[in-house]
């Protein structure tokens, strides 16, 4: 086998709550997961350069060691002594530095393409070692399960068992937010704080939508409006259109809606407004 193609899914938080600033500089989390069908195609083919290239027709895809996916292959490499070139090819269907961890998806899917495509041979938890050394949401992606339970630095994962099926308005603005930048924001309130993954976790396991949709959280939404206040708007604009409960996913900007069926979900985007052109109707995955 000297070419592989994997689909690389991103992901929504429907609780994310921020415990504690940590002695290595990142924050204590505890969160959970949804694999959505919004996803990029990744193309790996060996050849002789002995060089890692990336290819992508996205502009703000970097092409060089700036990107997870090429420090991801040269982990690899380097760890078991490969010198073959590789070609990634990436069809970008994901917003960038969105909060949707398009990038970490993708890192994932190349630590695991190339566990096949060059006979590697690692076990699931060896692959979950070097995805924490690439980010905190990659291992997330090496979980063949549609939720899961991360905490640590989001990098610590526990699937859920529950096989609800979700349906989403997402919408994500055309601006980028940096995750440093948002956390920088934040104003950790730590009295009184909730357990918001347990008070969600038994409506998602039951599909109770609108005690789910009332349950939806996110310790960042007040950094991240104090960077864009306007976003506001797009809450209201799809609580106006009938989504049963608004959150931002990550750091932002993207904000998810939830509908009650595929139905709803794309009566709730025919009527959102046209100028925002990233309104995309997703489901768990």
């Amino acid at each position: 086998m000297d070419r592989l193609t994997v689909n690389s899914p991103a992901k929504l938080n429907l609780v994310l709550d921020v415990l504690s600033k940590r002695l290595d500089g990142y924050h204590e989390l505890r969160t959970i997961f949804e694999r959505i069908s919004l996803a990029d195609q990744i193309t790996l083919t060996c050849n002789k350069s002995k060089k890692i290239t990336i290819r992508c027709l996205h502009p703000h895809v970097p092409k060089g060691p700036g990107n997870l996916v090429y420090k991801a292959a040269m982990l690899l490499a380097e760890d078991f002594s490969i010198f073959d070139g590789l070609d990634i090819n990436i069809i970008k269907n994901i917003p960038v530095a969105a909060g949707l961890a398009g990038g970490s998806s993708n890192a994932a899917a190349v630590l695991s393409g190339l566990n096949q495509l060059w006979q590697i041979g690692l076990k699931p938890a060896q692959l979950v070692n070097y995805a924490a050394r690439l980010g905190s949401d990659v291992a997330f992606f090496l979980y063949d399960t549609p939720y899961a339970l991360g905490t640590g630095r989001g990098e610590i994962i526990k699937p859920l068992k529950t096989r609800a099926k979700l349906w989403h308005v997402l919408v994500t603005p055309r601006v980028k937010m940096f995750t440093p930048e948002v956390f920088a924001r934040l104003k950790l309130n730590l009295t009184n704080k909730k357990d918001n993954v347990n008070i969600l976790l038994p409506f998602l396991r039951k599909g109770d939508m609108l005690r789910l949709a009332g349950a939806l959280s996110n310790d960042l939404e007040p950094a991240i409006l104090s960077l864009r206040p306007d976003f506001i708007y797009i809450k209201k604009k799809l609580l106006d259109a009938g989504a049963l409960g608004v959150c931002f996913s990550g750091s932002g900007p993207s904000v998810f809606a939830l509908a009650e069926s595929q139905k709803h979900a794309f009566g709730i985007r025919a009527q959102f407004d046209k100028r925002y052109t990233q309104v995309f109707v997703i489901s768990t995955l």
